[in-house]
């Protein structure tokens, strides 16, 4: 099973879902698909989709997926790591009003360079990301709420 995380903001994700879907059709995904989709209106028969799911479901959900596609949110990748998931991470993107800016990139970028992820910039990445997942082997996360602080300090220095 793939567990797709889209997290709880109020702005759609459905460039990624229909990426997602596409995938399905050309037959690049074969398993089940699950989706945490928030806020983000979308409909698959080839999908089970869920709104909003009680943190502890989520919890579990990671832990018996093969791996996780999630947006760029913090939350979701550490969650996913720390249970030692392959996770293939997407940006929402300001253009797209996907999210008030593009922090996303950063936080993306910063995971995927620690080798803890396999990292997009956009969505036309997702296909070659999903071929590459099966050999990736991500580098164990150790917790270091410091070097967190100090991603989040460079962002909103920049800013």
């Amino acid at each position: 099973m793939i567990l797709v995380l889209l997290g709880t903001q109020n702005n759609s994700f459905h460039r990624l879902l229909e990426e997602i879907q596409k995938n399905i059709d050309n037959g690049n995904i074969k398993e089940d698909v699950v989706v945490q989709k928030g806020h983000t209106k979308f409909a698959s028969k080839e999908m089970t989709l869920y709104e909003e799911l009680p943190i502890d479901e989520i919890q579990k959900l990671i832990k018996d997926a093969n791996f996780v596609i999630t947006h760029g949110g913090v939350g979701s990748i550490i969650s996913s790591i720390e249970q030692e998931k392959k996770v293939i991470a997407v940006p929402r993107l300001k253009k797209y009003k996907e999210h008030v800016n593009d922090h996303q990139l950063d936080i993306i970028k910063s995971f995927n360079d620690m080798g803890h992820i396999i990292g997009v910039k956009g969505i036309e990445e997702l296909e070659e990301a999903l071929k590459k997942v099966s050999t990736f082997e991500p580098k164990k996360y150790i917790k270091n709420t410091g070097n967190i602080l100090r991603i989040v300090e460079d962002f909103i220095g920049k800013n």
